[in-house]
């Protein structure tokens, strides 16, 4: 009998708060906008970023074009180039370096966007995308020369004679060589573009942007290997990776819940 009366109470509920069942199947639904909405910001950081990036790195390639290249093969006269053009030469190489730090935050906002389409895959290409760029902040060379190239530079003109002129035409020459090396962490860069690539095959973003961004990373890959020997053609890995980046800004900032 209790059990009965029980029954009809929880009936009873039921029917004079119908939205209490609503409500509780809402939950999930909610949790998941809430989720989406909380990383809204990070989304439209990646984006802008990314488009950061983009007009650095247009920016530097401006200059490389309309001025004088520094030479690239004699270490004395590129440290006599870099103390004459002192100014060109450091702003050249910060245009070089500042998009590691952007950078940094939209391969880290792809990562979060992607988490769904696999978590684990995620996490490691996000790892290696994120850390490649921050650690490109530390390396001594920018594939166009050396901010510690000015300092030696420097230290050049105040020798007097040709004895203290050359250990610093020597570490010159070091930076040149280095400059020139297929370096690990080229590869870390193009394979972390390739990972996030891969995962957007899955979802998310757009089939196009996943395309682009294998064709950017194969292609990255082998120009990173075959760098001593293709001079020019290394800018088809940049340009498609510039490509890759813009279209990563539209659409990191699309997937934005608060995006119009």
């Amino acid at each position: 009998m209790a059990g009965g009366l029980l029954v009809r109470s929880v009936a009873a509920d039921a029917v004079v708060v119908p939205g209490a069942t609503w409500e509780v199947s809402a939950l999930p639904e909610t949790a998941r906008r809430s989720a989406a909405t909380s990383w809204g910001p990070l989304y439209r950081a990646g984006a802008v970023s990314a488009g950061l990036a983009v007009l650095l790195y247009g920016t530097a390639l401006v200059l490389v074009v309309v001025t004088a290249a520094p030479p690239v093969s004699d270490g004395a006269k590129l440290l006599e180039y870099i103390d004459a053009h002192r100014t060109l030469y450091v702003v050249r190489q910060l245009l070089w370096l500042a998009p590691g730090i952007f950078l940094m935050v939209t391969f880290l906002a792809l990562a979060v966007a992607l988490r769904h389409q696999g978590r684990s895959f995620a996490v490691t290409a996000g790892l290696i995308a994120v850390a490649s760029w921050a650690l490109s902040l530390a390396v001594p060379t920018t594939g166009d020369g050396s901010l510690a190239l000015v300092l030696l530079s420097d230290k050049y003109a105040d020798a007097t004679t040709a004895a203290g002129k050359a250990p610093f035409v020597a570490g010159a020459e070091v930076l040149i060589a280095l400059n020139d090396v297929p370096a690990v962490l080229g590869f870390l860069q193009t394979l972390g573009v390739l990972l996030v690539s891969l995962l957007m095959l899955r979802g998310t973003f757009s089939k196009g942007f996943a395309w682009l961004g294998l064709a950017t990373g194969v292609i990255g890959i082998l120009s990173e290997l075959f760098r001593p020997v293709l001079g020019w053609s290394y800018a088809i890995y940049g340009v498609l990776l510039f490509a890759w980046l813009a279209w990563a800004a539209f659409a990191l900032w699309r997937v934005s819940p608060d995006s119009p």
